[in-house]
């Protein structure tokens, strides 16, 4: 029940940005993502760093008031991390560099400070977001007992109920949640027919196993993202 009103938030996402440029205004905007993930030094990570991915998707504008909108969305979005434990001279090695990639459903209200055109604003605000895991990769690298190892695979999302949040099923090393939900911050310029934008997600979901495991780390993902829009 919970999967299908996803599906048709989807749905209705995709129908209403197509018709916000008769209230509003449609944007289609791309650019290029930092992605990382949070985590907890229990031993299993000694080190996450920044991956680079990408997002692309519509925009739209719906304007409540002169200096006021809401700005929903649905994207094309990639995420991930390069996670590390231990060291290549170690006897035991393990790195894993996975980049999954979602459609992602953000809504946000902004307030716009007009600039010298009309047409123009700096605009700042926040909101939530629901994604749902379509795909990505995985690589792995690494050595156990001095004997090295590496593989490339796709990502494996687990059929999770996202009512559950915490107590996810089938989930675990090697396997991500396949719904993400947090919240959103935004800023940037609107000028004319172009938008300038710097964005960050920030999530609240654990990436692979529920909290009450302790077999997992608990990362969760951020995302800082600087997009371009062109009017439509």
């Amino acid at each position: 029940m919970i999967l299908k009103r996803l599906i048709y938030l989807f749905i209705i996402s995709c129908i209403s940005v197509s018709s916000y440029a008769q209230t509003g205004a449609a944007w289609l905007k791309g650019g290029v993502n930092f992605a990382n993930v949070s985590y907890k030094s229990n031993g299993d990570v000694d080190d996450a760093n920044m991956l680079t991915s990408f997002h692309v998707g519509i925009m739209g504008d719906i304007p409540i008031v002169k200096v006021l909108a809401i700005q929903p969305g649905i994207l094309f979005t990639g995420k991930g991390s390069k996670i590390q434990s231990g060291s290549p001279n170690d006897i035991t090695y393990y790195k894993a560099t996975a980049n999954p990639l979602y459609i992602e459903v953000p809504v946000n209200l902004v307030i716009k400070l007009p600039l010298a055109s009309d047409e123009s604003n700096f605009f700042f605000g926040a909101g939530p977001y629901i994604a749902m895991g379509v795909g990505g990769k995985r690589k792995i690298e690494g050595k156990y007992l001095n004997v090295a190892y590496s593989s490339k695979e796709k990502i494996a999302f687990s059929n999770d109920d996202p009512s559950t949040f915490n107590n996810e099923e089938g989930t675990g090393l090697g396997v991500m949640r396949r719904f993400d939900y947090g919240f959103n911050g935004t800023a940037g310029f609107q000028l004319n027919s172009v938008l300038i934008a710097v964005n960050y997600g920030y999530g609240l979901a654990k990436l692979q196993s529920g909290s009450k495991s302790s077999a997992d780390n608990d990362n969760k993902h951020r995302v800082v993202g600087l997009s371009i829009g062109f009017k439509l």
